[in-house]
């Protein structure tokens, strides 16, 4: 009977302290809120705030410089049996701003073929301001005989751009990877052996 009321008890302090630290958790919310507004440590609170003469219109992108458009050509080039191209042959932005740009693929063979892209870019100075989020370039990628994908760039170009730049060229090389290096014709066989 002692026991029993030892337990009982027991299972009442640990409801309470159950209670006490559900409370406490819902409670943080709050009070991070209260202390990061009151220190300035949290930027997104502050910005949550009504600032007197500020609307509540969208907020803009201030590092796009809408002062300048940029004529970016997009270029494919082929190595081998593949359809390679950009869906569109080019995009006029402005530096700062987040474009995108696809490029489709086609296996033309009969064949699994792997291969994969390198980007080069023209002006060369546009190369170190040319800052691409997600390319398919240096992946490796295998395609079934037949097979169609789509795979996208997106670019952002830096507003420290040089202001003489009004047209980059992005080019992709793309070329078969992993295949056997075909032996060397019969005719410089001869020659290079005569000549040893």
């Amino acid at each position: 009977m002692n026991l029993r009321r030892e337990n009982v008890r027991m299972v009442g302090k640990l409801a309470i302290v159950v209670a006490g630290m559900f409370g406490f958790g819902y409670a943080l919310v709050p009070i991070y809120k209260a202390i990061c507004e009151f220190t300035g440590v949290n930027i997104l609170a502050i910005g949550e705030r009504d600032v007197p003469g500020r609307s509540n219109a969208a907020l803009v992108n201030t590092q796009v410089d809408t002062s300048r458009t940029i004529t970016v050509e997009f270029d494919a080039n082929v190595r081998g049996p593949w359809g390679f191209k950009p869906a569109q042959r080019s995009l006029q932005v402005h530096p700062g701003e987040m474009a995108t740009v696809m490029y489709e693929f086609e296996n033309v063979q009969d064949r699994r073929m792997s291969a994969q892209a390198i980007p080069s870019y023209a002006p060369r100075q546009a190369a170190a301001h040319f800052n691409k989020l997600e390319c398919f370039c240096f992946n490796e990628y295998t395609l079934a005989p037949g097979e169609k994908k789509s795979w996208p760039v997106v670019f952002v170009i830096d507003p420290k751009l040089s202001k003489d730049v009004s047209t980059i060229t992005l080019s992709y090389t793309f070329f078969e990877v992993g295949s056997k290096t075909p032996p060397a014709p019969t005719a410089a066989r001869k020659s290079t052996e005569a000549g040893a």
